[in-house]
Formats: structure tokens, sequence, C-alpha cells
């Protein structure tokens, strides 16, 4: 009759020592034996009347690990559901040494799994209160200036004037290989690039400034582009590798097709009602009211991810969790299809350890908390996107809303990742509010400046 014992072996990592007997899995094996001789196809032989000894030696050797292995296995997740020890990942199968597994010479067999302890631990939430800060970032009017301008220019056009004015105005071009003397190399195919002509180098710009479309400019690039604008250039316009150095030197016809100006888009009601339909922005003052406020909502954004990250940090480092590291490197070896060297468990493990400490963490808060997401709230929050997605305000504005939100229940994916993004939002939540996060009004660049808690780990 088998048998499985423990014995600690260090730290939360314990050997768990299974011993299987001949009575154990030799009755498997005589079964799984009869099974092939019913679906055996052998040359000479009808389905099912193949020689049992035949069968034996056919297919008893492999039958015969499996079997024993099975067995092995068995015992085990029985231990395991039977006695609920908290547990990483799964049991590692330990070196067998001269184990041999003969169906000729059944025995008693001995194998051997080492697993890792989860950790009892604290989280200390009222030394953390007032030490970590929520920082609000100002929406001044130059950013909010800054963005009526991007969103006029990306919703402009582009006009073709016949001369160059600004810095700004667009280089629309074909470069060909030829002689000095602008004579096209014969089987070379143009190549084409658009680019501002500020982005352009120097001296090939300043050229291209007294140039209308249509006219020709001869140049080799490497006389034409300092060092750190020749490999740009070259792979940018000429569709060459920056160490050609034989097409760096050689010469090159750039031939203006064309250029552009791109031209705002006036600020009215149309372009209002472009930019945020249904919204009803008669005049710009209320439209710079509703740039300000979606600035503030996307920094209200990149704030929150920062404090989220400055609360998961401090606990990690913070609370005081030992960890079954020499089981966890050996899992991070053995554990995959493939096994790692010591090197690479050495680079991958530091990442490992902060993430394994997080989910302890969290899980423990979660539960303590008692924080849930319901399946009502995962297909609310579903909806809301789709309609913040489509502008839309009213339900009734979309008809087909059920039969998608009925596809998307089955979008696992998409399901997984809304129930853990709202129990994580819950889960800060609480913790903002239990850590009594302090808050300052900082500038952009301020915010930008400051050291992320505990960055000395990244």
């Amino acid at each position: 009759m088998a048998t499985v014992t423990r014995e600690p072996i260090g730290k939360l990592h314990d050997r768990i020592l299974v011993k299987i007997t001949k009575d154990d899995y030799l009755p498997s094996f005589e079964t799984a034996l009869k099974k092939y001789s019913k679906t055996a196809n052998v040359p000479g032989f009808r389905k099912g009347n193949v020689p049992a000894g035949m069968v034996k030696k056919m297919y008893g050797q492999s039958a015969f690990v499996d079997e024993v292995l099975r067995t092995a296995n068995r015992e085990l997740e029985t231990y395991l559901k039977t006695e609920k020890p908290a547990i990483f990942a799964q049991p590692l199968a330990m070196e067998y040494g001269s184990l041999v597994l003969d169906m000729n010479q059944p025995a008693d067999f001995d194998f051997a799994f080492e697993i890792g302890l989860k950790p009892e631990f604290d989280v200390d939430l009222a030394s953390k209160k007032g030490k970590i800060t929520k920082y609000t970032i100002a929406v001044t009017d130059e950013m909010v200036d800054a963005e009526i301008d991007n969103i006029s220019r990306r919703a402009g056009k582009v006009e073709n004037p016949e001369a160059f004015e600004n810095d700004t105005d667009i280089v629309y071009a074909t470069y060909q290989a030829c002689d000095k003397l602008g004579n096209i190399t014969e089987g070379t195919e143009p190549t084409e690039d658009v680019v501002t002509l500020e982005q352009m180098p120097k001296t090939l710009g300043e050229q291209l400034r007294t140039k209308k479309p249509g006219d020709s400019i001869l140049f080799k690039p490497s006389e034409v582009c300092t060092a750190e604008e020749l490999p740009v250039f070259m792979k940018s316009a000429l569709r060459k590798e920056a160490t050609d150095m034989e097409a760096a030197d050689s010469n090159y016809q750039l031939t203006l097709t064309k250029i552009g100006v791109l031209v705002p888009r006036e600020l009215n009601e149309e372009f209002f009602a472009e930019a945020f339909p249904g919204a009803e922005i008669k005049d710009t003052a209320t439209f710079k009211a509703r740039i300000k406020e979606e600035i503030e909502k996307q920094l209200a954004q990149v704030s929150n991810e920062r404090l989220q990250n400055d609360i998961f940090e401090t606990l990690v480092h913070e609370t005081q969790i030992e960890l079954p590291e020499a089981f966890l490197k050996a899992w991070l070896q053995r554990g995959g299809e493939k096994q790692k060297t010591d090197e690479e468990v050495a680079n991958e493990y530091p990442t490992m350890d902060h993430q394994i400490r997080w989910t302890l963490i969290s899980d423990k808060l979660i539960t303590d908390n008692e924080i849930k997401v319901s399946y009502e709230e995962v297909i609310a929050d579903i909806k809301t996107k789709v309609m913040a997605y489509f502008g839309m305000k009213n339900e009734d504005d979309a008809p087909w809303m059920e039969t998608y939100l009925e596809k998307m229940t089955k979008e696992e994916k998409t399901m997984d990742e809304t129930y853990r993004n709202l129990l994580f939002g819950k889960l800060f939540a609480k913790l903002e509010k239990d850590i009594d996060v302090a808050e300052k009004q900082v500038t952009q660049e301020e915010f930008a400046a400051i050291q992320p808690a505990h960055h000395h780990h990244h």
C-alpha cells in the first residue's frame, strides 16, 4: 500500500516522499496491456487477436513506466487535496538518481517531490499613513492652447503653395542615383520621402528653400549631412543602411515634387461639433473649458497610475515576507519545458520575487477586506466603455448593445481583464483611504522629475 510522508528540508521548503508498492500499480499495468491487446494493429493478426506476449514486448515497457509514474502522481495529488498545504506553483520532482523502471523487475519505488510553502505575514497599513503622496498635476493655459493647436492641426488640411515659407512646410521629394552631371543611373528606382523642411539635413534644407516644385538638386549624402544627420537621412530618404559608405559618397538627384502647408482648422461651431459630438459647444471659451476638462481627466489618470505604483512598491518593499527562495529558484530553473541556466535564473528571479510578493499581499488584502466584483459590474463597465467610445449618452441610441454584450460575455480575455481592473481598482481605492494618502499639486515638469517610490529597485 502506498504511503506519503513529508519532511522539512529548508525554510518554507519541504520534501514529500511517495512510496508505492507493486500492488499499487501492477493491476493498472495489466489493465493497460489488455486495452492494447484490443486495439493494437499488427500485420498478420486480426485486431484484438494479437498474442499477449507480443503486445507486452511491443508496448509493455512504455505502459509500465506510464502506470508507475501515474500512480505516484495520483498519490501525491490525493495527499495535497487531503492535507491542503498552502504551496507555490506545483510540486517539483526531485532527481531520481539510480531509479530504474523495468517491467521485468517490478518493485517498490520511492519518488520525492519538493514544495515551497506560502508564508504567514501581516500587512501593516497603519505605519504607511501619510507617507504616500498623490500628486495632482495643474493644467495651465499653455497646455490648453498647445492641445487646441494639436487637434486643430490634426483636423486641418494640406495646401500646396509654389514656394517655401516656413520651417514647418512639408517637403515631398523623390531621390534617384545619378552621375555628377545628373544623368540617372540605369536600372535604379526612385525613392520617395515626406518630411518637414526643418527635418531635412540642414545644408540640403537651405538649398531647397529657394526651389519650386519640379526643381532638382544634385548632391552627395556625405557632403550635405553631418555625422548625426547621415544615418537618419540614408535610411529615410534613400532606403540605405547608414554603414553603406559607397552609397553615402555617391551622387543623387533630389526632385521636389510638391510643397505642403498644413492649415489648421478654424475654431468654429462646425469644428467644435466634430471634436466633441453631441456636446453642443458654441464658442471658443466653452471649447477651451472642455479641452481643459479632458486634459485634467488624462492627467488624473496618469496621477492615479503613479499613486497605485507607489502604493504597490511601498507595500512590496516594506512588508516583511519570507519566501522559500531555494525552491522558487529551483522551480524557475526546472519548472518549464526547457531548463534555464544559472545565469538566466539569476536575471529573472528578482522580477519573479517582486511579483510573488505583490500577489501574496494583494490576495491577502482582497480576502481580508472582502473585496468582490460581481458579474453585473463587469457587464456595466464594458457597456460604459462602449458608450464612451462611440460618444453616446443614451442607451436607446444603441439598439445593438444587448447583442454586443452577449458576445462579450464569451470573450474570456475581455471579461477577465475587466474583472481584474475593477477588482484592483476597488483594492487601491480602499488602500488610498486606509493609508490616508496626502495630496499635493505640482506642475507637469515637477511631476516628471519626482522619483517613484523605491525607484532603486529598478
